[in-house]
């Protein structure tokens, strides 16, 4: 993501642009939201590197300089696309509660709406940092998600943590599978055709009875794939598995149904 002005980062700043906080009016009618919608619409099309504050003001037919006024940087305008990303999400902070019957088919509605979102805007994938954007949309979507897991024998650390652990392997496996789309097209060659070409190589080089276990293991998978791996089948999978790991911990009885004291 490209920016020929460099400024300070301040998180304080952040939050008020986030939440809309003295926000100043333009006379030409630019505002944040016309400027993160233009960037979306950028990075949709061409990726995140291609957004730039020069292809932003172009697409909104002013000067550049004219941005600054609203967003002051590049590291302003990544939280403020993220955050207005995920506000699609859901149509209410009540939806994945009230669309489901039980925490199970909760979660992995949860899981469903977060891989959708990273296909319709990979470039989230490539923005994700250490820490969270705080704007408005995201606390809504932290709010939804974990009502599907309240009162369901969870202590609250438990609650975030079952969060983190799905939210993090769909990140995980939508990033693998835009790693996979993005290495097809630079190369030009489909998964079976990248294979045709290499199998014949590794047969000459690899001696199977040196790797019993992986060459078994990796006949049988990537026969069932038609690629090396298969990051929706693995997005599929561990959403199962972590849902039947969370069932053994509620079953436990180690946590606790948090309630108000």
């Amino acid at each position: 993501m490209a920016s020929k002005k460099a400024t300070v980062f301040d998180p304080a700043r952040t939050l008020g642009l986030l939440w809309r906080v003295d926000e100043k009016s333009s006379r030409s009618g630019l505002s944040i939201d016309a400027i993160v919608d233009a960037a979306i619409e950028i990075a949709d099309a061409d990726g995140i590197d291609a957004v730039s504050m020069r292809r932003v003001a172009d697409r909104l037919g002013v000067g550049a300089m004219s941005l600054y006024t609203h967003v002051p940087g590049r590291e302003e305008l990544a939280d403020l696309m993220i955050d207005a990303a995920v506000a699609s999400l859901y149509s209410s902070v009540a939806e994945p509660t009230s669309a489901t019957d039980d925490w199970r088919d909760g979660l992995r509605f949860v899981a469903e709406r977060n891989w959708l979102l990273y296909q319709r805007h990979p470039w989230i994938l490539d923005l994700q940092g250490a820490r969270a954007v705080l704007g408005p949309h995201t606390n809504d979507k932290y709010e939804a998600e974990l009502r599907v897991i309240e009162g369901v024998g969870l202590t609250d650390i438990e609650m975030d943590s079952v969060l983190t652990l799905v939210l993090t392997h769909v990140a995980g496996t939508a990033r693998a599978l835009a790693r996979f789309d993005k290495v097809r097209e630079e190369s030009g060659m489909t998964d079976a055709q990248w294979w045709a070409a290499t199998a014949p190589v590794l047969e000459r080089v690899m001696d199977h009875a040196d790797y019993p276990v992986s060459a078994r293991v990796g006949t049988a998978a990537s026969t069932s794939y038609g690629a090396v791996s298969d990051p929706v089948h693995e997005y599929v999978f561990g959403v199962d598995c972590i849902l039947d790991g969370v069932a053994a911990l509620i079953e436990s009885g180690r946590g606790h149904v948090h309630t108000d004291s």
